[in-house]
């Protein structure tokens, strides 16, 4: 397995409230990797570009997805829905990032294969030890599929 802090990394955050997506973007700034945040405000914008690169460059696809789940448009159940069967999407571990602790939710996400459910900390200290978790975890320990095969 090679450790994936060498190379820079891809993420896309899912979210539509300005404050988490500042939040989570310096959460990410004080980790010691080269990060690339990417910000769609809602499902279908990141379905588009998900697509997009999917289509254009299979090897730019984002190496993480962070995904709110209480969207406008398309919300994030339905974007979990959309990519589950998409063989090359669907690689992509997906974590869910939201506010929501109902039990409702973390079932559908996990029954939409979701890869992990967090609740969002709201005290930027627990955030950002959670984003360096996560950064940890899914970034260098875990074995991820390639995207493309």
């Amino acid at each position: 397995m090679t450790d994936r802090f060498d190379d820079p990394i891809d993420v896309l955050l899912v979210e539509d409230n300005p404050g988490d997506v500042r939040l989570t973007q310096e959460a990410f700034k004080q980790l010691s990797i080269e990060t690339t945040i990417h910000v769609a405000t809602d499902g279908d914008e990141a379905l588009e570009f998900l697509t997009e690169r999917r289509d254009n460059d299979p090897d730019s696809v984002p190496d993480l997805v962070l995904l709110d789940l209480n969207l406008p448009r398309v919300n994030g159940l339905e974007f979990l829905e959309t990519i589950k069967d998409d063989a090359t999407l669907t690689r992509i571990p997906v974590l869910v990032l939201t506010s929501s602790d109902a039990v409702e939710d973390v079932l559908d996400s996990y029954e939409l294969s979701a890869n992990a459910y967090l609740t969002k900390p709201t005290d930027p200290v627990e955030y950002e030890a959670m984003v360096e978790a996560v950064a940890e975890f899914w970034l260098q320990k875990a074995a991820l599929p390639p995207v493309s095969s």
